[in-house]
């Protein structure tokens, strides 16, 4: 009797022993960094609507740390092995819900720019492209991860998704950062901004087209 509560006791060891190392593989520090840039949001969006230089300064920096977690992350993952599906699986919610909460905050405030103050609608077009490529990039992976390995790896990231990402959140970045900015040189850098999100709201459709060819490809077989 003694030995069956001694091996009931060692069981029940086992079972503590191993939940923290089930919660360690939750949490890990790429997982806590992209958790870290989902937090973020709130603060982004209540800063955005700050006047002054102030509210411009605390907002471009919220979304520069952001920009460069969600490199970090995915550079931590894979040279310390971090690597996780629930990271896998949020790493890009994350930055979805952080591009999507950027262009709608920059719709719903025009430029205070002379030069594009008067076209609002100049940044409307190139937002609405990308989130709704997001979106549907977002529903066409998730049916893909059911369809079997072949058809996830037709719809895996690519280069041009990359390119795609890189000139996005350039362009947001100077967005934000002349937001706010009426003289000449600003007015430039932001007309740049809206020219790089132009280039990743085509680089948007380029990157969808190649991934639906090539997962047709794959369909076909």
């Amino acid at each position: 009797m003694g030995y069956v509560l001694r091996g009931g006791d060692l069981k029940n060891d086992h079972r503590a022993s191993s939940m923290p190392s089930s919660h360690s593989k939750l949490l890990t520090l790429p997982t806590i960094l992209t958790l870290a840039r989902v937090a973020s949001i709130p603060f982004l969006v209540a800063t955005f609507y700050m006047d002054g230089w102030q509210g411009t300064a605390v907002t471009t920096c919220i979304f520069t740390a952001a920009a460069i977690t969600d490199w970090l992350d995915g550079y931590i993952a894979r040279k310390m092995k971090l690597k996780s599906s629930f990271g896998a699986f949020l790493d890009p919610v994350a930055d979805k819900l952080m591009v999507a909460a950027t262009l709608i905050l920059l719709c719903t405030r025009p430029l205070k720019v002379a030069a594009l103050a008067q076209a609002p609608w100049l940044l409307i077009i190139p937002s609405i492209t990308i989130i709704g490529r997001e979106i549907t990039m977002s529903a066409l992976r998730e049916w893909a991860a059911s369809q079997g390995s072949k058809v996830l790896e037709a719809v895996a990231v690519n280069n041009l998704g990359k390119w795609k990402t890189a000139t996005q959140m350039t362009a947001l970045t100077i967005l934000l950062a002349t937001r706010d900015c009426s003289h000449g040189g600003p007015a430039i850098l932001a007309g740049s901004g809206v020219f790089l999100l132009y280039i990743a709201a085509g680089l948007a459709i380029w990157s969808f087209v190649v991934y639906m060819r090539k997962m047709w490809k794959v369909l076909l077989r």
